[in-house]
């Protein structure tokens, strides 16, 4: 790309704003939760085709691949959106709310897919790059265990469609839109899962004594669990252990014989990571032979640490910079606690996972809740920056 040649500017994708609200809107509309993707999925390759991108269905089961080779440039780009949404019933009462029931696009995903889209037309129009934007469009992202990225790539992602970096982002309530946060190194947590299921005996709630009752085990064990973080990990060292779910009883009048726990785990270093499953898997065995009950531990290892390279991560800062000027930039945003598989496609290629703002106060609800919504402020902001990467990365 020679110094004449313009890079995209927000400008040059407002006027497509309706039209990218419209899809996002109607993603919103339709969602469709981890490998179930088949409609989402669709309209992505229709669009893809109708711009010009050759298309690749089923990658991972329900991903899709859109590929553009321009010029003889040898380089080439992966540019990642996650399509899947969240059993949630939605609360927003907004017109284009979820049609369905008890499912709902609480994460934005809807919204990473629009930008990304945005972009593969614009760049399908203007071509200003030489080398081959390959776009991943992810499903099941939300699945915590069953991941769409390690699906992706273990259908032969990065052999079938290789790129030289990989690049994705993810909406940040919290921060303004059109603001971007980035970090070298480690910057998201990783996730894993814990069920405890708890044996004891049951009986009737007028004879306590002649049972082992699983819902005060259990309620032990909760107490208990907060003791990790606080008591035997480093606190210079971040660590979470939340139980989401506690499920026991029928009835009033009955004391159950068992009940279940589910744990979500997020830690940083290996150390860390080893001792928390360590203790919890102590912590709940002793708590229930102490009351004469036994645990049993189901421990599954989830997503890994997100960790960004320098280099591309320095790189993305730059083409924020440029978009959106440096006070629109933060460069070394704090960690989060939070876990993304796209950490899997970090592990296979150097590369770079952002954040952009998407609303603060009010205006900024936090995803995975009911009231949450994309702000449509950033469909055009989030596809001009992927063009720009993508022209800066392929510059002739």
């Amino acid at each position: 790309m020679t110094d004449a040649t313009p890079l995209t500017e927000i400008a040059d994708l407002e006027p497509a704003a309706a039209s990218l609200r419209d899809i996002r809107r109607h993603i919103h509309h339709h969602p469709e939760l981890a490998y179930e993707e088949v409609a989402t999925a669709a309209l992505v390759a229709e669009k893809l085709e109708a711009w010009g991108w050759k298309v690749t269905r089923g990658v991972g089961q329900t991903g899709v691949v859109g590929t553009l080779k321009v010029g003889d440039g040898t380089r080439s780009i992966g540019l990642r959106a996650d399509m899947d949404a969240l059993p949630i019933v939605e609360q927003t009462g907004l017109p284009y709310a979820s049609g369905t029931h008890g499912k709902m696009h609480a994460c934005g995903h809807d919204g990473h897919t629009t930008m990304l889209l945005g972009a593969a037309e614009h760049l399908a129009k203007t071509r200003r790059f030489s080398g081959t934007v390959h776009l991943y469009f992810q499903p099941a992202e939300e699945s915590g265990i069953d991941s769409g990225a390690k699906k992706m790539i273990d259908d032969g992602l990065f052999e079938r469609f290789p790129c030289d970096a990989v690049f994705g982002v993810h909406n940040h309530p919290g921060a303004e839109p059109g603001k971007f946060l980035f970090r070298k190194g480690a910057f998201m947590a990783a996730g894993d899962k814990a069920t405890i299921t708890i044996e004891g005996v049951g009986g009737h709630a007028a004879r306590p004594h002649l049972t082992v009752d699983p819902i005060v085990i259990a309620s032990s064990i909760v107490m208990a669990l907060q003791t990790i973080v606080a008591r035997n990990v480093n606190p210079a060292q971040p660590a979470v252990v939340t139980v989401g779910t506690m499920h026991s009883g029928v009835a009033n009048n009955v004391i159950p014989s068992s009940a279940k726990l589910e744990l979500s785990v997020r830690s940083f270093s290996p150390e860390v990571r080893a001792l928390l499953k360590q203790r919890i898997i102590e912590l709940a065995e002793a708590q229930a032979a102490s009351y004469g009950g036994k645990a049993h531990v189901d421990y599954i290892e989830g997503y890994p640490v997100v960790v960004n390279t320098d280099a591309e991560t320095e790189f993305a800062i730059q083409v924020a910079r440029e978009l959106v000027g440096a006070e629109n930039v933060e460069p070394n945003a704090d960690i989060l606690m939070g876990s993304e598989d796209f950490a899997f496609m970090l592990e296979q290629r150097p590369g770079s996972f952002l954040r952009l703002g998407n609303g603060v106060g009010e205006d900024g609800c936090m995803v995975h809740n009911p009231h949450y919504d994309f702000n449509d402020r950033n469909l055009p902001i989030g596809a001009a920056y992927w063009a720009r990467l993508v022209e800066r990365y392929l510059s002739r």
